[in-house]
């Protein structure tokens, strides 16, 4: 696989398509999973694996489940579950709101407001935990969308774990708010840049969920 197949996004998902709660992306993690059990329950002489085949599958699926959400009524939407890591101005007057999703955490991302994807940046780069103040230097995926207030840009951060970033969209598609953008397999984080003059409604330490929490103060 080349690296341009890596980050192509994949084409949007129908309206009304049924939705399995499983995330789009899994199928590579998931299937050897599965055929592991199989494997264990069919060859004579493996089923002591069945147990432990079994739990890495139920793993998956929890990881890579993609619960239905729905958005919040007003404001920015966060883009990632997780914990609210830090809070930091920008020189450009934009505030910076990071959120960690460690592996217990949904790991599709959302779109913060409503608007049109002007911008899919994937760099290369390293794959520090992303917790660790060297992952401003991570693989990432930077997304610009202009909204009614103007410019706002999300920044997918890969972790230490699997390194790959899934965009679901491609650039000049329109996105509703809390739709999904993508997903991160594993450790990884997520950064919002609100708008200057916009202000953060979260803590650092908060808990918060994509799609749903608010992110600035109304």
């Amino acid at each position: 696989m080349t690296e341009h197949d890596r980050h192509t996004p994949a084409p949007s998902r129908a309206p009304g398509r049924l939705r399995l709660g499983l995330a789009r992306g899994s199928a590579p993690w998931l299937l050897p999973a599965f055929a592991l059990v199989v494997v264990a329950f069919v060859v004579p002489g493996l089923l002591l694996l069945a147990i432990p085949a079994g739990a890495l599958a139920l793993a998956m699926v929890w990881f890579f489940r993609d619960p239905e959400r729905t958005a919040a009524d007003a404001g920015f939407a966060c883009a990632a579950d997780g914990v609210v890591q830090f809070i930091d101005a920008q020189p450009d007057g934009r505030t910076r709101v990071a959120v960690f999703m460690n592996p217990l955490n949904v790991h599709v991302n959302r779109a913060p407001l409503e608007g049109a994807v002007t911008g899919i940046e994937h760099r290369p780069g390293g794959f520090r935990p992303a917790f660790d103040k060297d992952s401003e230097r991570n693989e990432r995926v930077i997304w610009t969308f202009k909204t009614e207030i103007g410019e706002v840009t999300v920044v997918q951060i890969a972790g230490a774990m699997v390194r790959r970033i899934v965009p679901y969209l491609a650039e000049g598609q329109k996105v509703e708010k809390g739709q999904r953008i993508g997903l991160i397999r594993f450790g990884s984080r997520v950064d919002v840049y609100l708008p200057a003059g916009v202000a953060p409604a979260v803590e650092v330490g908060q808990q918060v969920r994509a799609g749903e929490t608010r992110l600035d103060r109304g």
